[in-house]
């Protein structure tokens, strides 16, 4: 019996990516955390989901510090979460609300999370990735807060349903650029965040306009 294609098939499953040997590679690692708090800054618990099942399933090879995310209790609770909030992120006003609370979640989770990737073993290092993790993830939520918080103004829902399915595609594009074209990623990262500080500038500016008339009241 013949079992090339089965193996042929079997060979392409292997990882596509070994990040364990971080933080040996200092510039990849800086790459990963800018990536982990774009991601948390976006669809946080699809990141999580996402990176804990392709870890749990040997697709990928997480550092050390971001194994607990194979665990079956974080996926399934990611699982969850990203259940609900695929479906609040799709609906007027929710959708700022559920933005508002993750303030307080994404951008602790970005940094959080880029600081796991040293390990703990130096303490210089863990913070200078928790840093850029915090600070990508603040610039991506704001961005994103901002902009649904004007498609809100709008009375149609249709606007906000396809923002957030927009923000579906690029976190899908962007975490398969991150795990196969690192570079290309980081390329692009850097557009997103000077595409993200000019709308959190214009829907600050926007926005004040918008509520000018009942401060003057």
């Amino acid at each position: 019996m013949d079992f090339t294609g089965w193996q042929d098939a079997l060979n392409s499953l292997r990882p596509l990516t070994d990040w364990s040997g971080f933080p040996l590679d200092m510039p990849a690692l800086f790459a990963l955390a800018a990536g982990l708090g774009w991601a948390a800054g976006l669809r946080l618990y699809a990141m999580v989901f996402v990176l804990g099942a392709l870890q749990h399933f040997g697709v990928i090879h997480l550092p050390a510090g971001l194994h607990v995310l194979a665990h079956p209790l974080v996926i399934g609770a990611a699982a969850l979460m990203l259940i609900v909030e695929f479906f609040a992120d799709k609906l007027p006003w929710l959708d700022s609300i559920w933005d508002a609370v993750h303030t307080f979640i994404r951008i602790p989770a970005g940094a959080a999370l880029a600081a796991a990737l040293a390990g703990g073993d130096n303490g210089a290092t863990s913070l200078a990735l928790g840093l850029l993790g915090a600070a990508t993830a603040a610039g991506t939520h704001f961005a994103k807060a901002g902009t649904r918080a004007l498609l809100n103004t709008s009375p149609e829902p249709v606007s906000n349903v396809a923002a957030s399915f927009s923000e579906d595609a690029i976190f899908a594009g962007g975490m398969w650029m991150l795990i196969e074209h690192p570079l290309w990623f980081v390329a692009g990262l850097s557009v997103f965040l000077v595409i993200a500080v000019l709308l959190i500038w214009l829907a600050w500016r926007l926005l004040a306009q918008l509520f000018r008339p009942f401060r003057k009241t």
